[in-house]
């Protein structure tokens, strides 16, 4: 594939759906609206730089390889079924092309690139030639029918609640072609998407002639009610209401598969991750379209098991390999920790929605944590790279990849980092949310009116923050500026972590044209109701002093350890900045913190503390010296090769003496 310049550099928001049809639904439900990705224009110290890379480098990358791995063949062999392909791969290696036309559609919704359109409409043309008659498409079934891939049968449907992934294809099917339309007006993907919703919606229920089946893998939920906003065809809403309603009441009734009890009696998050977020989410969507109260009183449950109980310092879930699972309340190994890139978006995810819901900052903390570590962690600086499971601890053993067999975290990246400008701001009716503060230029409608604003300044790396109002006609409305936990003590909104000297509210300041603005904070945001006029400035100063992180004591893993966060980073120490061997080290409690601009890793903040090289034999103190640890940001480690890192340091001889290795951990937590 000859590579192609993608001109543009910013995405869409999940919600924001730009309908052409006539009969399209306008309203998502939510009461609270993000604004689309089409009005924000990306300028930041952080995110200008790893959007760029998305754009030249990892979407193309991500098309070259489906190109290479055979992605494609596969449509070619199931347009010409025959008995003598013998099908490899995975049955769900078709959304890796899906995902990646997903996020270049994004791109394409803010520039036009005729190269790349053209590009996509050719691969579509391919995928086109697989779909059956009646609209089925799956490419691991068709190509030969009656000996399909080993995780599926000859007859459709049926294993589907297993292995099969066939509505997981649907979802991430539809969700690409909602994206191209969006993007393009044309409707040669969605119409392939719409014939195979209608083929599912035709077989799959309670009626005659119908299966009762559920998704073995979830995502159609989600993207079920988004082609219902786009067609305002009721019977797609209704097809993802019936996946959660009839779930735990098929024959599949595991907790794996979140199909241990019915959805609105659930209150623990359980299972593979990816799946339990993706169902959440959808969970979200179908409520607000439908005011089912009872599936959010139930993510309300399980949103606060995870935050209390099973939600690691760097904002990634799911601790079990075995699985790709959440574990038990308070398992949060570190060196065999999983928290899979996918987890960690799907958890974005669930996060917007709740917010949208419920309009607490507190989700948009979780959210944040989340996205600058868990899923920022995935992915190398040049965009090149990607990480499927992310540890808090290694020993070596750990490299990015350009690509995997089951691929699903690169494409997954590929389409969802193109979207990150339509997190930034959200409207009510009276309010303008600022929830991320990424620099960047936007317009939205606020009571009726045009407003246009401007963020500047570098968030991560000074804590400085200006919003500049620059259009006429903005009118009188209620500015609402999220206050991040981590400035008022609260690392995240349980009692899971907390910092060890806490520091007091007056993490932020806040002033309007220089006249300093009280700081009352409701709900998580600092309010200010005026009449907004051209030129108005808001100036925000967030507190970065590095705080010491400890974790509940419940938390075996991290008993008597530190951890180190710098405003939303979290940091760790790694193998090329200390000559000590980081197995050895003890982090003092009172570590005198410096920070400095660095000009490694793309010019990340480097902190340094005080801390102690210890030898031990056994139980016993044989020396210790005086050290100056360096860490850098987490999401930025493994960048320079394989070797040591740690997130957790002991703070104790204790602690130190009983620090867990993988193979320690994996005895200990893996049944």
């Amino acid at each position: 594939m000859n590579c192609y310049k993608i001109l543009s550099v910013l995405a869409a928001s999940a919600f924001c759906v730009v309908c052409r049809g006539e009969s399209a639904v306008s309203a998502h439900g939510y009461p609270i609206t993000p604004v689309s990705f089409t009005s924000v224009k990306v300028d930041d110290p952080y995110w200008s730089g790893r959007l760029e890379s998305v754009r030249t480098t990892t979407i193309p990358l991500a098309f070259s390889k489906c190109e290479e791995s055979g992605r494609y063949d596969n449509f070619v062999k199931a347009a010409h079924p025959s008995k003598d392909y013998k099908v490899g791969g995975f049955p769900f290696d078709d959304t890796d092309v899906y995902k990646t036309i997903e996020g270049a559609s994004y791109l394409l919704q803010i520039s036009h690139d005729p190269k790349l359109e053209a590009y996509i409409d050719s691969v579509l043309t391919v995928v086109a030639t697989a779909q059956e008659p009646d609209g089925y498409l799956n490419t691991s079934y068709t190509m030969n029918p009656q000996s399909p891939h080993n995780w599926m049968s000859p007859n459709r449907w049926e294993k589907v609640e297993q292995l099969s992934h066939e509505f997981y294809n649907l979802g991430h099917m539809i969700d690409g072609a909602v994206a191209h339309y969006q993007a393009t007006g044309k409707r040669n993907f969605l119409d392939i998407a719409i014939r195979y919703a209608d083929c599912v919606c035709r077989e799959i229920g309670q009626g005659e002639n119908q299966v009762d089946r559920v998704p073995g893998h979830q995502i159609a939920e989600m993207a079920l009610a988004r082609l219902y906003l786009v067609t305002g065809d009721r019977k797609y809403l209704d097809q993802a209401k019936y996946f959660l309603d009839r779930r735990g009441y098929t024959s599949r009734k595991d907790a794996y598969s979140q199909a241990h009890k019915p959805v609105v009696e659930q209150d623990e998050a359980v299972g593979h991750a990816v799946r339990a977020g993706y169902m959440y989410a959808g969970m979200a969507d179908v409520a607000a379209l439908t005011g089912d109260t009872a599936y959010i009183h139930a993510i309300d449950r399980i949103w606060d098991n995870i935050v209390s109980k099973k939600y690691y310092i760097t904002g990634g879930v799911g601790a079990r390999h075995n699985g790709e699972a959440f574990g038990a309340n308070y398992e949060l190994p570190n060196h065999s920790a999983y928290c899979e890139t996918c987890a960690a978006i799907a958890n974005v995810y669930v996060n917007q929605r709740l917010f949208l819901l419920h309009g607490d900052a507190k989700y948009y903390d979780v959210l944040e944590r989340s996205l600058y570590n868990g899923v920022m962690s995935g992915i190398s600086l040049a965009g090149d790279a990607f990480f499927y499971p992310n540890p808090l601890a290694s020993d070596g053993g750990y490299s990015r990849k350009p690509w995997f067999g089951c691929a699903c975290c690169p494409s997954n990246l590929s389409r969802f980092l193109p979207s990150i400008p339509g997190y930034i701001y959200a409207t009510d009716d009276n309010n303008l949310y600022v929830n991320l503060y990424i620099g960047s230029d936007s317009q939205m409608k606020v009571r009726g009116k045009d407003v246009h604003v401007s963020l500047t300044g570098d968030y991560i790396g000074e804590g400085q923050m200006s919003l500049t109002v620059k259009g006429n006609k903005a009118g009188e409305f209620a500015m609402r500026l999220r206050v991040p936990g981590w400035t008022q003590g609260r690392p995240v909104p349980s009692d899971l972590y907390a910092y060890k000297s806490p520091s007091d509210a007056s993490g932020i300041t806040v002033s309007v044209n220089g006249k300093p603005v009280d700081a009352d904070i409701k709900d998580g945001y600092v309010t200010i109701n005026r009449k907004w006029k051209k030129g108005d400035r808001v100036d925000m100063k967030f507190d970065m002093t590095p705080k010491l992180v400890v974790a509940h004591e419940k938390v075996a893993a991290d008993r008597d350890m530190t951890a180190v966060e710098r405003g939303p980073l979290v940091y760790c120490a790694e193998w090329p900045d200390n000559d000590t061997d980081l197995s050895a080290v003890l982090m003092n409690l009172q570590p005198n913190f410096s920070v400095e601009r660095s000009d490694i890793l793309n010019g990340v903040n480097v902190i340094e503390a005080d801390a102690q090289a210890v030898g031990t034999d056994g139980d016993n103190l044989v020396h210790s010296k005086k050290i100056r640890l360096r860490m850098i940001p987490y999401y930025a480690w493994a960048n320079r090769g394989e070797g040591k890192m740690r997130v957790w340091l002991p703070s104790s001889l204790t602690s130190f003496g009983r620090a867990m290795t993988a193979e320690t951990e994996k005895n200990v937590f893996e049944d």
